[in-house]
């Protein structure tokens, strides 16, 4: 999945993520491994569930923690859903407000605030673009992705030099903006082999492969990348061919998001022309995991994509 997006805006929250190697103690006694970079995402879910659950306990609405804050109602929201990070002034009164008097209770709480307000690891890369902010703190705290992609290979499995035809093509005359995305890129794809690693299922149209993106040489390059990283025990890659015809991907491309267990839903992340979305009512999650399913039985085997993926490889001039 192209990751800058054209600079297109999402509508879901801003989760921003760090490296680092941490357990996180979550207040219902459940610690999660967060190897790898996970940043500021399960602990901002993690402090506004249980500022909810607090808030609700005590009796006290949206607004009057609002009024107590001196803040809007929607902020309250936004807090409680993960939505965005909070000062420690801001925890401090309302756990006072809630009648929270447990050291242990105040503390992981001001740990989980401190947490979520942590600059994310491509800070050091400058400026990114926010909606590319957002997909990489999802994707750093998923477990599993389960990705289609219409057009493009995975930005996950993309060499360099392929990476580098895609953002050049896409910011012509701004090879030093192109080289920053790419360099970002490569360091994102540290997720498939930092343990623990994350899970990635691929499910690409065969045209993906077809297209000579970068020239026969990248192309090549690019396709026998594919057949080695797809080797690794938590890759799973498949192609979907030509001669199915019509499928439910036809209509974009879409990645589904997985969580630890009883940390978040799964997210969807769509791609369309109207503009980039994510979606976690239950209806859409049904819906995105059905087509997913049906994309996951037309497509070649892993083994049998692999040999399609060669032939192809071989057949490029």
């Amino acid at each position: 999945m192209e990751d800058f997006h054209g600079g297109r805006w999402f509508a879901l929250r801003a989760l921003i993520p760090e490296v680092e190697r941490r357990t996180l103690t979550v207040f219902a006694t459940l610690e999660v491994d967060v190897a790898r970079a996970s940043g500021p995402t399960i602990a901002r879910w993690q402090l506004g569930r249980e500022l909810h659950r607090l808030r609700e306990a005590a009796g006290v609405s949206h607004k009057e923690i609002a009024a107590e804050l001196g803040c809007s109602e929607s902020k309250i929201y936004k807090i409680e859903s993960g939505v965005v990070g909070v000062s420690r002034a801001d925890v401090i009164v309302m756990l006072t407000r809630y009648g929270v008097s447990d050291d242990r209770i105040r503390q992981t709480a001001l740990d989980l605030q401190r947490q979520g307000k942590e600059r994310g690891w491509w800070a050091k890369f400058g400026q990114l673009p926010n909606p590319y902010s957002m997909y990489i703190g999802l994707e750093s705290a998923a477990t599993a992705v389960r990705n289609f992609e219409l057009a493009v290979v995975p930005g996950l499995l993309q060499t360099e030099a392929y990476a580098y035809a895609i953002t050049s093509a896409a910011w012509p005359g701004q090879s030093e903006e192109a080289r920053r995305r790419v360099e970002v890129r490569m360091t994102r794809q540290a997720c498939l082999t930092e343990e623990p690693a994350l899970k990635f299922w691929g499910i690409v149209d065969e045209g993906v492969l077809r297209r000579q993106t970068g020239g026969p040489d990248v192309m090549r390059a690019q396709l026998h990348h594919l057949i080695e990283i797809s080797d690794r025990p938590n890759v799973e890659l498949q192609v979907l061919p030509f001669s199915e015809g019509w499928h439910p991907g036809t209509v974009g491309s879409f990645s589904i998001l997985e969580f630890p267990e009883g940390i978040h839903s799964p997210v969807v992340y769509v791609v369309s022309q109207a503009g980039d979305t994510y979606l976690e009512r239950e209806d859409d999650l049904r819906r995105v995991t059905l087509a997913y399913t049906h994309l996951h039985a037309a497509a070649l085997s892993v083994s049998k994509s692999r040999e399609l993926i060669d032939a192809i490889a071989k057949d490029m001039t």
